[in-house]
């Protein structure tokens, strides 16, 4: 696996990332969202939740996860570390939140379908959106959909400002986000086989059927998606599907996810990366990230975990 000491996630965002965050943030009302949510929403009582409801991964708790996680971190050049919860909850599924303490939190149902390697892959991929500093525009969206749910019982003066178009917006960057958070995920791994094939079992693996999954039709798929382009009509359906009827979409459907990781995997820029060629945090923002002591330290700590790992593995033989 690949370590980026002092990277940036200005190297890996995707332009498209960018170029939704900017569009959101010029949105009429955006500013005023924004010191309405730091004025309503905090984010401790779900970490207090969590702290009650959930386990915490550590040395102890999951220590096979933690460890992978752990590594993880190391390789984004992600400081403080985190918190890293696990979840009773069959629903495939992960998140991460947080600014002032940021965490993941990653479900059984995910943990009983994927195997180690992608275990790490989603584990990479959400501490991306930590890395790129997407959870406090996470939190936002979701504060906003909730405040326009309730918009005639408790407005907090919101009313002539949540718009559809503000709503968009948050949605529209959202899906564009998850395109980084997956660069991070394949710079983490270092394998773009995992990182797909990690996609494929989220868009509809089963640990049953798992055998007859095939990553390479599912590759095809997702070309045979995009061919549908080739019809105006069928344009219209998608831009419909991610704001349709049951509710705006919040990630991009995973065979399109799947076509922008590869274009990215053969470009010159994760070649780049890969060597060690790319952009790395400036003096401003040195402070927040670990000095070679502590990254040496975190090194350490995970070697002596994966050996505890290890001796507990032999032990139950």
């Amino acid at each position: 696996m690949a370590t980026y000491p002092g990277i940036s996630s200005e190297a890996f965002k995707h332009p498209l990332d960018l170029q939704a965050e900017q569009a959101l943030r010029s949105v009429p009302g955006f500013n005023l969202v924004a010191s309405k949510f730091v004025e309503f929403l905090y984010e401790r009582p779900q970490l207090v939740y969590l702290m009650g409801n959930s386990i915490q991964a550590g040395p102890r708790q999951y220590a096979t996860i933690y460890g992978m996680f752990r590594e993880c971190v190391r390789d984004l050049d992600i400081y403080p570390e985190p918190i890293l919860f696990v979840s009773q909850n069959p629903q495939v599924n992960s998140y991460a939140m947080g600014q002032e303490n940021p965490y993941i939190v990653i479900n059984t149902g995910l943990l009983d379908l994927l195997e180690e390697n992608e275990i790490k892959t989603v584990l990479a991929h959400e501490l991306g959106h930590i890395k790129c500093g997407h959870t406090i525009l996470i939190q936002m969206a979701m504060w906003v959909m909730n405040a326009a749910s309730v918009i005639g019982e408790m407005t907090f003066g919101l009313g002539n400002i949540i718009s559809n178009g503000l709503i968009v917006a948050f949605y529209e960057w959202r899906r564009k986000a998850e395109l980084s958070s997956d660069r991070a995920a394949l710079l983490v791994m270092d394998d773009p086989r995992v990182v797909m094939t990690t996609m494929m079992k989220l868009a509809g693996g089963s640990s049953k059927y798992i055998d007859e999954c095939s990553l390479e039709e599912f590759i095809k798929q997702s070309e045979n998606y995009r061919n549908l382009d080739e019809d105006g009509l069928n344009q219209i359906y998608k831009a419909l599907m991610y704001v349709g009827v049951n509710g705006m979409l919040s990630h991009p459907f995973p065979v399109e996810r799947l076509h922008y990781l590869q274009e990215w995997t053969n470009s010159t820029e994760y070649r780049d990366i890969r060597r060690g060629e790319y952009q790395r945090v400036t003096i401003d923002t040195v402070n927040t990230e670990p000095t070679a002591s502590e990254t040496a330290r975190l090194q350490r700590e995970i070697d002596e975990l994966q050996r505890e790992i290890d001796r507990r593995r032999s032990e139950g033989r």
